[in-house]
């Protein structure tokens, strides 16, 4: 197995490993390289869906997404097949279902369909992010809590009885706006546009300013990767540290992905 780092801040390829097939010493090297990588990618990887389920369950238990679709038989998976009718590629910065009260460790993506030019996804180191910001930016920041709520994204396609009823099942969350990884002890940005609807003990004003100026942060490329996708290509990250955003540069084209989520911890 061998490691090949794609940028200066964030993500790595992995080769020479199927992890349809991998032994201990393998599995421990991929948690390791994870984490001093944030992003894994590995290429030509024709594995089956209880495979990716599998490979998912090495780092932790799986969730199962109470909004997305899934195929039939495969709860854990998440389906994301996206169209010049239904474009649901993600295309904005965030991590994954923050608006959990315990968010996800991590996401393992596989490529199913791909069209043969767009759909890259981008992925961005959040604790280089938060290191850089404005010293005044970051002091006002440090000890805030966002709320997260799924209603901003994921309510806008239900029924009010549906929301209402789902809002009673997952109430908003409240997180810190920055977050400490728990295992490095890194300190990272936590907020995103499409789950987050307000910073916590300030005015409205003073909100949206911290949250564009936490979201201008992320978007500075030189703390970015982008992938290419491929059939068969995994790209696994870590939402602790890591936002990630899909390019909606591929439509009349279809794009299938497919997604296993790890369960997490509160953040602190």
């Amino acid at each position: 197995m061998e490691t090949h780092q794609i940028t200066g801040y964030i993500g790595a390829e992995i080769s020479d490993v199927q992890v349809g097939n991998l032994d201990r010493d393998e599995i421990a090297a991929i948690k390791k390289a994870w984490l001093e990588h944030k992003i894994l990618v590995f290429r030509d990887q024709n594995i089956t869906r209880e495979q990716h389920i599998a490979f998912g369950k090495y780092f932790g238990d799986l969730e199962v997404h109470p909004f997305a679709p899934s195929p039939e038989n495969y709860p854990e998976i998440v389906e994301i097949v996206s169209n010049d009718k239904f474009q649901y590629a993600a295309s904005n910065w965030h991590s994954d279902v923050t608006w959990r009260q315990e968010p996800s460790m991590g996401s393992i993506l596989r490529g199913r369909s791909i069209p043969n030019v767009g759909g890259d996804t981008s992925f961005a180191n959040a604790a280089e992010a938060y290191n850089r910001l404005n010293p005044d930016v970051k002091s006002r920041v440090d000890s805030l809590y966002a709320i997260h709520d799924f209603t901003k994204t994921f309510g806008k396609r239900m029924s009010p009885e549906e929301r209402k009823s789902k809002q009673e099942e997952y109430p908003p969350a409240r997180h810190p706006v920055i977050r400490t990884h728990p295992v490095t002890g890194e300190r990272c940005i936590y907020t995103n546009r499409p789950f987050v609807s307000h910073i916590e003990g300030v005015d409205e004003d003073e909100s949206r300013y911290l949250l564009e100026a936490l979201e201008s942060a992320i978007l500075d490329p030189s703390i970015q990767c982008r992938i290419r996708w491929e059939i068969n290509t995994i790209v696994m990250w870590d939402n602790r540290i890591v936002q990630h955003h899909a390019s909606n540069d591929f439509y009349p084209k279809s794009r299938h992905v497919e997604r296993v989520t790890i369960i997490g911890d509160r953040p602190f």
